[in-house]
């Protein structure tokens, strides 16, 4: 008889970030929800009377406590709506008390809460988080610093596509191709790390560019915009410029330019004023700055409309380029420590009404991260702010045995738990040659 011939199965791939999480909700101490409480529960009950213009019933799951259990989802890592239901009956999620409720009336007021509540309350917050995080008292990075001495602020702008979403329910069902939560774009500020805007589209395939009108009306002068590649335009150049804003951004490899003045040539360094475009019907009408600089040898190139190396040296270019990938960071911490790579939803109101909500949350773990560099006098890029937040794990340990009561002071106690971040000399050995800072040009 035959050998039955032997049938080889290929291991299904898994998108873990599109799987449902099924850990348990995370642990809370007092401390802790007071202190998301001192800042998010005013901004909820000033919104009072705008919920109240939308026609929306102050009855039991009323704005205050919807904003508690949306924020509690988020923060402790509830799996599931069910299980907020359970939790909600047996106890209090942050301000809101207990009460009983039936999962299908807190899924319908999930999917019906108007998002734009959401997002005015996370618009109303952040002006509050940014002059906390001016009031402290860090030290910044030396190129942040001289920044911040020339430029009313430091925006660092960048987009990005949300998730997946299911295509279980609603008008997703019958769609084959893969649907995708839209397109985000977020304004950092770079010395705060705090996002300042933030705008949704729900064309996944959305461009940077489709989002310049917004980015326009919300330009104070003198700032400084450090740019994503998404971002490179002639007009957009031009009109910074004429409306006194700056910007920084890479150079694109092939690209057309008339030299107008060297202002430094070393072997390692390049920093010339040009003119845009080849062609006069095509030009950029204000000159712009290259700077190059020869690293591993490559040379890497970056355009600024920042003319004078007194006010923007060479060496401050790149550093201040590099720090653009915070946001990247910002994104990455939002999507997979917050869980905003699950979107719950394929429904618009239900994307937005996630999204505003761990924004808020990311905000808020930012600011703590910030308070613990401030009582560990250390720049805020030293603090890893995925550690932070794992770190309240052990605070809550500590709260219940009696042994903490403030979760800055604990943190910055626990020099075990990694919060500090490690100087990497491998990282140090691939920047730029700038030994010294850099000479006054010959002009």
């Amino acid at each position: 008889m035959a050998r039955a011939s032997r049938v080889r199965h290929r291991p299904v791939h898994l998108n873990r970030d599109h799987a449902r999480p099924r850990t348990a909700p995370a642990p809370t101490t007092a401390a802790m929800e007071a202190r998301l409480a001192e800042l998010v529960q005013p901004a909820t009950y000033a919104l009072a009377e705008h919920y109240r213009r939308l026609g929306l019933r102050w009855r039991v799951l009323t704005l205050p406590v919807m904003v508690a259990l949306v924020l509690a989802m988020i923060w402790r890592q509830i799996p599931s709506v069910s299980t907020a239901a359970q939790m909600l009956a047996r106890e209090p999620l942050l301000w809101a008390p207990p009460r009983r409720v039936s999962q299908q009336a807190l899924s319908l007021r999930l999917r019906t809460l108007p998002a734009e509540l959401f997002a005015t309350l996370v618009q109303g917050l952040l002006p509050t988080l940014l002059a906390r995080a001016a009031a402290r008292r860090r030290p910044h990075p030396p190129a942040v610093a001289r920044a911040l001495g020339h430029f009313s602020a430091v925006w660092v702008v960048d987009a990005t596509t949300l998730e997946a979403l299911f295509r279980k329910v609603g008008a997703l069902r019958e769609r084959v191709e893969t649907v995708f939560g839209g397109t985000l774009l977020a304004v950092l500020d770079l010395p705060s790390k705090l996002p300042v805007h933030l705008w949704w589209d729900e064309d996944a395939a959305a461009n940077e560019k489709r989002f310049l009108e917004q980015l326009r009306a919300v330009l104070p002068p003198g700032v400084l915009l450090v740019l994503d590649a998404g971002f490179y335009a002639f007009p957009w150049f031009d009109w910074l410029t004429a409306h006194g804003a700056w910007f920084l951004t890479r150079a694109r490899a092939k690209m057309a330019f008339e030299v107008g003045q060297v202002l430094a040539e070393t072997p390692t360094v390049r920093d010339r004023v040009i003119r845009l475009g080849q062609y006069r019907a095509n030009r950029c009408a204000h000159p712009v700055r290259l700077v190059e600089v020869l690293v591993g040898g490559a040379w890497r190139g970056y355009l600024t409309n920042v003319l004078d190396p007194a006010v923007l040296p060479p060496a401050d270019v790149v550093d201040l380029y590099g720090r653009r990938w915070r946001v990247e960071e910002a994104f990455l911490l939002v999507k997979r420590l917050l869980g905003l790579a699950y979107l719950w939803t394929g429904a618009a109101n239900g994307i937005q009404l996630q999204l505003w909500a761990t924004w808020l949350l990311y905000a808020l773990l930012v600011d703590l991260s910030d308070a613990v560099a401030e009582e560990l006098d250390q720049p805020l890029d030293r603090i890893s702010i995925e550690l932070v937040y794992r770190g309240l794990y052990f605070f809550a340990g500590a709260h219940a045995r009696g042994q903490a009561t403030d979760p800055v002071a604990y943190l910055a106690a626990q020099p075990d738990l990694g919060i500090v971040k490690r100087r990497r000399k491998c990282r140090e050995r691939q920047r730029p040659p700038f030994d010294t800072p850099p000479a006054e040009p010959n002009l």
